[in-house]
């Protein structure tokens, strides 16, 4: 394997005065994501040759990057995604136009943040599911308390952890509550989180990310809609210090953007036939839902998800929201940062158990709703795209993206194989 150099990761508040970017020693580039205030609107990566960056410099890469949130921000507040997730055009910019942006995003900022005062904020219950990761743990439930404003309730669930360091950690957080689920499988942890949990507005985060201090309120604010039944967020990423961390990020990153995005019936309806990309929508280290929504479409699947088929389990419980007419809303101001997996090893075993995921999903989703779009899913475009990548990589070498299709593959074929296993298991029961 090639050397690798870090990224370091800047983030930048255009409401203040910018400042100079000077080379690092022993790194690669810049992650720069840029802000106003608490408003996330872009990033960029800044390779080394462009340092070092005077604030001229850096006025054309933000307005560069920041251009497509600005404008719906401009236009609106949000995309109802349904024909098109395009940008609005028109919107150019200088140095003048960035020093007058916070007049419009104050504004909006101003609305939101008075029309969520006008109506009685739910309850909210934070779950943080966990196994074994006792730092990972701590650094997550450390960022839950320095929130501007705390949930109702934590709950820490305990999923068959091997020691007693889990509950001893979160013992440390004298308001959180531990709750222990014998049964491994991130779904049966989701499950029983909802059920020990009160709040009206469930809300979940992985032990492997730490929240931004405005997150709760972001949350809470997109639940104001009485028709919203499912919240995520922004995922960026907490650090980029290995080539693992650097693939994920560039290829299967978490982040969707910094647009507001409301995903209703017109963009279930659009992809039906062909397989709705409910991936889109989100990331489950980062998603909150609407307690009754349970009580409507049922708890999480447990054949889904880590300690089973090993990922999907929140992209079809959206689908399963959209399915039945509810709205799903993508808040990227609801802001989280994602450690993720360092080594090139778990990197290639996460990819081979979300693609086992992803294909047991659509098995699944065609059981619950038989939208034949599912297999056509699995059984047309997942092929047609590896082909693709593979003739690609047979000509120019399995190197960047390519170098995991082997697991991404073999993830695949066990997809289909572990849903056909779980019939027999029911049948044989």
């Amino acid at each position: 394997m090639s050397s690798f150099n870090p990224l370091k990761i800047l983030h930048i508040d255009l409401s203040r005065e910018l400042p100079s970017i000077h080379p690092v020693p022993d790194i690669a580039g810049l992650f720069v994501v840029f802000w106003w205030q608490n408003i996330p609107l872009g990033h960029s990566w800044v390779p080394l040759s462009e340092l070092p960056m005077s604030p001229v410099n850096i006025t054309e890469r933000a307005l560069t990057a920041i251009t497509p949130a600005v404008e719906s921000y401009l236009m609106g507040g949000f995309i109802e995604v349904s024909t098109s997730t395009d940008s609005f055009s028109g919107f150019a910019g200088d140095i003048k136009t960035l020093t007058e942006m916070g007049k419009p995003l104050s504004l909006l900022e101003e609305r939101i943040a008075l029309s969520f005062k006008a109506s009685k904020a739910p309850s909210v219950s934070v779950i943080v599911c966990t196994r074994d990761r006792p730092a990972q743990l701590a650094r997550c439930l450390g960022s839950l308390q320095n929130l501007s404003h705390k949930p109702d309730e934590i709950c820490v669930v305990d999923n068959a952890s091997r020691s007693d360091e889990t509950c001893t950690v979160t013992a440390g957080f004298g308001d959180v509550h531990y709750v222990y689920e014998p049964k491994p499988g991130l779904n049966v942890a989701r499950n029983k989180g909802i059920r020990q949990s009160s709040g009206d507005i469930i809300a979940f985060v992985d032990d492997d990310v730490t929240v931004h201090g405005d997150w709760l309120d972001a949350i809470q604010g997109a639940f104001v809609d009485l028709g919203v039944m499912a919240v995520t967020g922004l995922a960026l990423p907490a650090e980029l210090k290995t080539q693992a961390q650097y693939l994920f990020e560039t290829h299967w990153g978490f982040g969707r953007g910094y647009q507001d995005k409301v995903f209703g019936r017109q963009f279930f309806e659009r992809f039906r036939s062909r397989g709705v990309p409910v991936l889109e929508i989100g990331a489950g280290a980062n998603m909150a839902f609407r307690r009754r929504v349970f009580d409507d479409v049922g708890l999480f699947d447990e054949r889904l998800d880590v300690g089973a088929a090993g990922c999907s389990g929140d992209s079809e419980m959206w689908y399963r929201i959209l399915a039945r007419g509810g709205i799903c809303h993508y808040v990227p101001t609801a802001v989280v940062y994602h450690y993720h997996r360092p080594e090139m090893e778990a990197f290639h075993r996460q990819l081979f158990y979300y693609m086992r995921g992803h294909v047991t999903a659509l098995l699944i989703q065609f059981e619950r709703h038989r939208h034949w779009g599912n297999l056509r899913r699995m059984l047309l475009s997942l092929p047609v795209y590896y082909a693709g990548l593979m003739i690609h990589g047979l000509l120019y070498g399995f190197s960047g993206r390519k170098s995991t299709l082997k697991s991404e593959i073999l993830g695949c074929l066990s997809g289909v194989k572990f849903y056909l296993n779980q019939k027999q298991r029911e049948k044989c029961n």
